[in-house]
């Protein structure tokens, strides 16, 4: 357990760089913002294009890994939004609280330190785990608090949904390298060395600008924040850990361990994003996020830890 900690160490090291460089306004939220586009547009695309052009489709896509995973994930949603109605919150509001306790930081932090962390064989299970996340939930946050609003869910909704889809850079790099996959052909060896470079900042600069932007973040309502950091951290990992080693057991073990873990990833920052597009309860998330990825550099670690047997 302790040799699974000092390996996540550096991550989250890293971002607590990136959350010092910020506190101190070193590194404003201009320059956070800037960072944060080049990893989402540059950087993050070119490491997904070229692990999902490097992978089989048997090794992106397994029906019953998503299967287990989208349960794991409603059962957890369904807790949340339940708990949010006993509240009296609005829909769009318990849509807010639910995607918290769910989306995790898959794309920023889960996908450079589970590569590093356990093996290059991790990424095709994040992937699933990362494309289940974007295209379900992100789009389904979107319908509800859209829908909730309008008192129906129109064509127009549909279309903000698909345009949202089309326009993210880490569907399509996923998508284009999943294309390029299924032709068989290796990539042209400078191409596969300049995704090789761009990619390589991706795991730095995500990190750093996951800090940075942690800076910006109040930790307003401590009670609602702890209960959904419980939801993202505790909850949704064991709810996955049930469904994908009981409800609907997955084939490969270790894809099984991936999924759990990812589970255990802190709440995402898109989420935040969302929150404050819309209106609806942008502290609250910015409180949770904060507090879950302060909590998660031990949780993560533990949660590794027991999936492994402590072996790093």
């Amino acid at each position: 357990m302790l040799a699974i900690f000092l390996k996540t160490l550096p991550f989250f090291g890293l971002i607590a760089l990136g959350y010092e460089a910020g506190r101190r306004n070193f590194f404003t939220p201009e320059a956070t913002a800037y960072l944060t586009k080049f990893v989402f547009y540059f950087a993050l695309s070119a490491m997904l294009f070229n692990f999902a052009a490097n992978l089989s489709l048997a090794e992106i896509f397994d029906p019953t890994f998503l299967i287990a995973y989208l349960w794991g994930c409603a059962m957890v949603y369904l807790v949340a939004t339940a708990v949010g109605f006993l509240r009296g919150l609005s829909v769009a509001e318990c849509a807010v609280e639910a995607q918290v306790a769910t989306i995790g930081n898959v794309g920023f932090l889960g996908i450079p330190m589970f590569v590093l962390l356990l093996g290059p064989e991790s990424a095709g299970p994040m992937l699933m785990v990362l494309a289940a996340d974007l295209i379900v939930f992100s789009s389904l946050i979107v319908i509800l608090i859209t829908g909730s609003r309008e008192g129906r869910v129109g064509l127009a909704t549909m279309r903000t949904v698909g345009l949202g889809l089309v326009k993210n850079p880490m569907i399509m790099s996923i998508g284009a390298g999943i294309l390029w996959s299924a032709t068989g052909r290796e990539l042209w060896t400078p191409v596969n060395e300049f995704l090789s470079i761009l990619g390589a900042a991706a795991t730095p600069g995500a990190l750093f600008a996951i800090g940075a932007s942690l800076a910006g973040k109040t930790a307003e309502r401590i009670s609602v924040a702890g209960w959904l950091t419980f939801c993202k951290l505790a909850l949704h990992p064991a709810a996955v850990a049930l469904s994908a080693l009981v409800l609907f057991p997955v084939a490969d073990p270790f894809a099984a361990q991936v999924m759990i873990s990812a589970a255990a990833l802190p709440v995402a920052g898109n989420v935040y994003i969302l929150a404050q597009h819309y209106g609806v309860a942008p502290q609250r998330v910015s409180a949770a996020i904060l507090i879950s990825t302060a909590v998660s550099i031990v949780t993560v670690s533990a949660i590794i830890g027991l999936l492994t047997g402590g072996a790093p």
